[in-house]
């Protein structure tokens, strides 16, 4: 057996691990890295490390640090708020509104369960009491996520521009946004319409007291009643695109492995809160966050600063004017999510020193068909993202994908951006972390039957969606 076929073969082996015995996916890609390296490719400690990526590192850490102090001091909290105060009792609008929250919040820097967790008890709770489909409401909340989840400031934003530019790949920071953005935006048109979002405009708006809403009588965010007991969302491979923490709910364990983020309760603030209790009101703290999340914008779109180090510069200042709220701020770092990119992407840069890349390129492009090629990729990343990391199947993909884009027949930003696309969108996936959160936060329901709507859902976007995305993405050789 060749060297080169022995290294996909672990990287395989690593994958199903991480999805069926709740391993890290990147402590196992960091041990495949020591193991191929050393026994197989025969290169030195330097030679493996050759392919850690430091510059995604300070991007993971920093961006999630300022987002974990904005959690912890109640920033999030306000948006919430405010975005609900935006729909004025019109029902239909609420689904909306929670898919431009998430969206908002991933666009900014938050990790993609992170701002499921804090929106989705909030949209499931309004869902219940407005007789929205749960269904409906949890795929507008993951779906918007993923929609901001490739801005140029993003996580996933970073991570893909990262690997692109390290592959010395024609790339577009704006193309890659607006490929999610719309594929995500228009997967959400239809869903409402579906889904009974035309009935909803029917209805007129409600008022608070008519209708519920977030004033004394609301249901806590987290759903369910106390009899349904404390139950732990789980994530896809350990990954941490996930954090740790426990929602209201029965305990679901899907597929994978890790602890989902600790979903955030928003609930009337009796200190700080509006006086009729239905919102948290600005503080210094907040306004200084808000204004730190402005500034990382404006610094990275508009002067090109590295957004990992602005990052870490704002979040300093904030822990240093505000200690207290800053205090846990660095446990709540998406350390597994560091662990998960730093380990598959040091072993994948064992793959590109040892020739492996190369060779499953050729051998792709060996098929004689770019476009086909082209197509199984999108596919091989949303089946296997379906189970495991999106983030780390991209980190694999784009790199096998390079020998086969360099002979030109295919338009690299649009290879790149469908397989953005088809790796990320799957994240409605019961199996996966944002679709474990949904299932979780979802109060008063039959949950065998919504999780069995999941994953008929999940497994209609693994069959279309890829083959939509080559086709529009694709076929026309964007780039």
């Amino acid at each position: 057996m060749s060297p080169e076929l022995i290294s996909i073969l672990v990287l395989v082996v690593v994958f199903v691990i991480a999805t069926t015995r709740s391993v890290n996916m990147g402590a196992l890609a960091f041990a495949a890295a020591f193991g191929v390296g050393t026994l197989v490719a025969d290169l030195d400690a330097d030679g493996i490390f050759a392919g850690f990526p430091g510059d995604l590192f300070v991007v993971l850490v920093g961006v999630t640090y300022l987002f974990a102090i904005a959690r912890a001091n109640g920033t999030t909290d306000w948006l919430v708020h405010a975005a609900v105060r935006l729909v004025r009792g019109r029902v239909a609008l609420i689904p909306w509104v929670m898919f431009a929250l998430t969206g908002a919040l991933t666009a900014i820097g938050a990790v993609s369960p992170a701002a499921v967790a804090i929106v989705a008890p909030v949209a499931l709770s309004f869902a219940t009491r407005y007789s929205i489909s749960p269904l409906l409401m949890g795929t507008m909340v993951v779906h918007g996520a993923q929609a901001g989840g490739f801005s140029p400031i993003s996580i996933y934003g970073s991570i893909v521009n990262g690997i692109v530019e390290r592959e010395k790949l024609p790339g577009s920071e704006v193309g890659l946004f607006l490929a999610s953005l719309v594929a995500n935006l228009l997967i959400a048109a239809v869903l409402f319409a579906v889904l009974g979002g035309r009935k909803l405009w029917a209805r007129g708006a409600v008022t608070p007291e008519a209708g519920g809403g977030l004033g004394e009588g609301a249901e806590p965010s987290g759903g369910g009643s106390s009899e349904r007991g404390s139950g732990t969302g789980t994530g896809k491979d350990g990954t941490g695109k996930d954090g740790t923490g426990t929602g209201t709910g029965p305990s679901t364990t899907p597929a994978g492995g890790g602890t989902a983020p600790t979903a955030v309760a928003v609930r009337p603030d009796r200190e700080t809160g509006d006086a009729d209790g239905t919102g948290v009101r600005l503080t210094p703290a907040r306004i200084a966050t808000l204004a730190a999340l402005v500034a990382l914008v404006v610094a990275v779109l508009g002067f090109d600063l590295d957004a990992g180090l602005t990052a870490v510069s704002l979040a300093v200042v904030l822990s240093t004017a505000w200690p207290d709220d800053s205090r846990r701020a660095v446990g709540e770092i998406a350390w597994s999510t560091v662990l998960l990119i730093c380990g598959v992407l040091t072993y994948v840069g064992v793959l590109e020193e040892m020739g492996t890349i190369t060779w499953a390129g050729e051998g792709v492009g060996g098929i004689g068909v770019p476009l086909l090629a082209a197509v199984l990729l999108c596919y091989i990343g949303a089946l296997v993202s379906a189970f495991a990391s999106s983030v780390g199947i991209m980190g694999a993909l784009i790199p096998l994908a390079v020998p086969f884009l360099a002979q030109g027949e295919i338009g690299a930003v649009g290879m790149v951006a469908a397989l953005a696309v088809s790796a990320t969108v799957v994240d409605v996936s019961p199996f996966s972390t944002n679709g474990a959160l949904v299932l979780a936060a979802a109060p008063d329901v039959d949950r065998d039957r919504f999780f069995r709507q999941l994953m008929v859902y999940g497994g209609i976007v693994v069959a279309a969606v890829p083959a939509l995305a080559w086709l529009v993405l694709v076929v026309p050789g964007f780039g």
